[in-house]
């Protein structure tokens, strides 16, 4: 079984220390996010056959990667957006961000990260011809580092709505959500400014929105991680939602523990109750 770590939290940057006990225990026990009970995950040598992290921060995890490894061949989701304080106050520095992804490079060879520059919000702040910018720049600081960036649109869940009201008040921006052929139109500009700088341009779980030389995503990679291994890692595929070509996987990880405090965040209620949960763990 292939584990995810996570996308329901930052596992990396606030979790390193549990994520490494409970490696050495060999399971995990999950709260159901939907209601039911609690179920566990096998982390045993033999049944854990990959390990995806999500991440915008690996740093204090990056020390024991070595052990993670010898558990289980791993691969990095590292999202780098470069956004302003206004959107993401908690997040690490752009440029850190940048450094973490050239070291995982050098130290774990060429298929170990892939980018994520997700989700693309359109404001006042970040609009369509900033993110052509700020995407040229980010592929080219990572170009020979990774050969992948994940592209997706911001999911406007609830949560996320409410979140945005809020920020936009303290902060005086406007967002919105733009038309799909808008949409299209710079996810595909996007993606040429990545084949440019040597890289594929994927796009996570929006069928609707696929233009002409702008692959699906399969983020729980089955294919990366046997390319990692040396040898084949079979699993099949079962995404989480129509559109998603993902691998089977078991996740680790629980809603509101990460105090990054992304504006658009789908997985924090807020950044103040995340805080409280993890002063109380």
């Amino acid at each position: 079984m292939i584990v995810s770590a996570s996308y329901r939290t930052d596992i990396p940057a606030f979790h390193g220390r549990w994520f490494l006990e409970r490696l050495r225990t060999g399971w995990v026990r999950v709260g159901n996010p939907y209601g039911g009970a609690p179920y566990e995950v096998s982390l045993r040598a033999g049944e854990v056959t990959g390990i995806v992290l999500w991440t915008r921060q690996l740093r204090p995890l990056m020390p024991h990667l070595g052990e993670v490894s010898e558990r289980a061949p791993f691969m990095v989701q590292f999202t780098v957006t470069g956004y302003p304080r206004a959107l993401e106050p908690g997040v690490v520095e752009t440029e850190a961000a940048l450094a973490q992804l050239r070291e995982l490079r050098r130290t774990w060879g060429p298929h170990v990260a892939v980018w994520r520059y997700d989700p693309i919000l359109v404001s006042s702040l970040t609009t369509p011809d900033w993110h052509r910018a700020n995407v040229a720049r980010l592929a080219a600081a990572l170009e020979g580092s990774t050969d992948e960036v994940v592209l997706s649109w911001a999911d406007l869940y609830r949560k996320s709505v409410r979140n945005l009201a809020l920020a936009a008040r303290e902060h005086g921006f406007t967002w919105h959500d733009p038309e799909v052929e808008e949409k299209r139109a710079l996810l595909g500009d996007l993606a040429d400014i990545a084949r440019a700088h040597r890289m594929r341009a994927t796009l996570c779980t929006e069928p609707e929105l696929a233009r002409s030389g702008l692959q699906a995503a399969r983020c729980i990679d089955a294919e990366r991680l046997s390319a990692i291994a040396g040898r084949p890692i079979i699993a099949r595929e079962r995404g989480n939602r129509p559109g998603c070509l993902c691998a089977e996987s078991r996740d680790i990880g629980a809603y509101d523990t990460c105090t990054q405090g992304c504006a658009y965040c789908y997985a924090v209620s807020s950044r103040e109750k995340a805080r409280a949960k993890l002063k109380v763990e």
